[in-house]
């Protein structure tokens, strides 16, 4: 795989590259559990931002319940106390038979995005899981970054510019996870370091999914829009952070 060419889009993309400082604290062996762990519920909160979008803009009632099914597994692991997930299993269940249907031609390029996302998010959380469970690392929960509520601060209000900012955070959220996977990969073990640059060709594929589908719906440029929420990422990026988290900012 040519990783400077899948990772130099997205490093065009982003306002700013991650500070040293975050990459010296992430390096440090002792907060490996932390970055799994967050890094794990990040793939989970991807999935579910993905559904949600499906959900409330396209998706019939039949589609949009075996999304949700596909999901509570998962759901209930993360943030209910629910059993480990038979991983397997679940991913087995996975068909395109359900999978939600429109005659809108967006709305069904929105559907084919999101689904295939949904399906990676789904499988990278099994992985970080098994990487988390092959090192001995419980699951405990934490409490997120400000990274995702403070880019949705940035958002409109009202239709359809609320479904264009929200895709505009989604392909900023993808792209950061993108960069940082590259940015970290270098100071793991050769599995996860293997591991975090597999991830950089589906990640690199989902902010520019979310561009393109963020244009496609909107009326106007949206490089105007783009260009205000890259300023918000890269404040959230460059500025002190109190909690050290997989998007946080410069560490304090």
């Amino acid at each position: 795989m040519d990783y400077p060419q899948i990772l130099a889009p997205v490093l065009h993309f982003l306002p700013c590259p991650t500070p040293q400082a975050w990459i010296e604290q992430a390096r440090d062996p002792a907060n490996l559990p932390l970055l799994l762990t967050d890094h794990m519920v990040c793939e989970l909160k991807a999935a579910q931002t993905a559904l949600l979008l499906v959900r409330k803009y396209v998706a019939d009632q039949r589609g949009a319940d075996a999304l949700l099914e596909w999901l509570r597994p998962y759901e209930a692991f993360t943030f209910r106390d629910g059993p480990e997930p038979d991983f397997i299993a679940l991913h087995k269940q996975i068909s395109k038979s359900v999978m939600p249907k429109t005659d809108d031609p967006w709305g069904q390029a929105l559907i084919d995005s999101m689904v295939l996302l949904i399906k990676e998010e789904l499988h990278h959380f099994w992985q970080v899981r098994e990487a988390m469970l092959a090192r001995n690392i419980p699951y405990v929960k934490m409490t997120a970054s400000r990274y995702a509520k403070g880019m949705l601060k940035a958002v409109r209000t009202h239709e359809p510019l609320t479904l264009i900012d929200k895709l505009i955070c989604g392909a900023y959220i993808e792209a950061r996870s993108c960069e940082r996977f590259a940015a970290l990969a270098p100071f793991l073990d050769d599995d996860l370091q293997k591991f975090y640059l597999s991830l950089l060709r589906s990640e690199a594929r989902h902010y520019q999914d979310y561009l393109q589908l963020a244009q496609q719906v909107s009326d106007d440029d949206i490089t105007p829009r783009v260009k205000l929420f890259g300023e918000v990422e890269a404040a959230l990026i460059l500025s002190p952070d109190a909690e050290f988290r997989f998007h946080s900012g410069v560490p304090v």
